[in-house]
């Protein structure tokens, strides 16, 4: 295994560029998703995402005042041009939560920083600086997963949108990093995809503070009932459904399931499906999902 370091942090401007979501190209070790190649330009553009949503920016946490770290478990989650030869990395690491590090030199043609600071790979990083945006000082190829291929790299580019909309920067979620890999793994060995998305959707909900415990109705302090219906108030919790209500209606016993990650049952899976977009929708703000749009058009989820 090589370590790739990077140089001297370069002067940044007060506004960054907007930010698309990155994928592996033809030098990534190994190579995801060769099936894949002829629609990759199309898929970019597709892919393309604004920074993180409002709820988030609320959140967003002053930088520790590290100055070095090294060796850190992290997944580039996308990147995007620097000035003429270097990137900004979106880089989700398991002690320091989503942070932004400056590849110096990475867009050069023979930079080797262009083999390994790809998406869905584990990587090892170090940076430096105190600032929001740091510099990248080592970058490090660990392996351990299957790459993503087909529509696992199209669920793949999902999740990471998902944590670029809604995970504020320096806001350390290890457990939620953990899941991540699990998530990766399991896409990797072709699992439903619908089920493995649902679990890591409100995984990510949960881990971020925005979702409560699915098994106590808000309005009577009660457990719920599996065979009763119920809405879930995104800022609340479950409460006993009523005729008049427009949100997505599910029954006690999906929301038990959901709690114990148990997806067997086929109305858990279409009910869960319905709640985790009318939950996601209203916690991005409004703010669409380009990849759920890919998902929805090719495997109907």
């Amino acid at each position: 295994m090589n370590v790739i370091a990077a140089d001297a942090k370069p002067e940044l401007n007060d506004s960054l560029p907007s930010m698309k979501i990155a994928e592996p190209n033809d030098a990534a070790r190994p190579v995801a998703g060769q099936s894949l190649q002829q629609g990759k330009a199309g898929l970019d553009d597709a892919l393309s995402v604004t920074p993180a949503s409002s709820l988030s920016a609320k959140r967003t946490r002053s930088p520790e005042k590290e100055s070095r770290i090294t060796g850190q478990p992290g997944f580039v989650l996308h990147s995007y041009p620097y000035k003429e030869t270097s990137l900004i990395v979106d880089v989700f690491t398991r002690d320091y939560g989503r942070i932004a590090l400056i590849a110096k030199g990475a867009k050069r043609p023979h930079s080797r920083l262009r083999g390994v600071l790809q998406t869905f790979q584990p990587l090892s990083v170090g940076w430096s600086g105190k600032s929001e945006v740091r510099t990248l000082t080592a970058a490090e190829w660990v392996g351990g997963l299957l790459p993503l291929e087909k529509s696992a790299l199209l669920c793949g580019f999902y999740l990471n949108e998902l944590l670029v909309k809604l995970l504020a920067r320096d806001d350390p979620h290890p457990v939620l990093f953990d899941h991540y890999v699990s998530t990766l793994n399991q896409l990797a060995h072709n699992e439903p995809a619908p089920i493995v998305l649902r679990k890591f959707e409100l995984a990510l909900l949960k881990e971020t503070g925005v979702a409560g415990d699915f098994t106590i109705c808000t309005a009577t302090g009660q457990a719920v009932e599996p065979d009763h219906m119920y809405v879930v108030d995104p800022e609340r919790g479950p409460r006993p459904a009523r005729p008049a209500d427009m949100s997505p209606q599910v029954s006690g016993r999906t929301l038990l399931d959901m709690e114990q990650e148990n997806y067997a049952d086929s109305a858990t899976q279409t009910q869960s499906k319905f709640l985790m977009r009318f939950l996601l929708a209203h916690h991005l703000g409004g703010t669409p999902l380009n990849t759920r749009q890919i998902l929805l058009d090719l495997m109907q989820l």
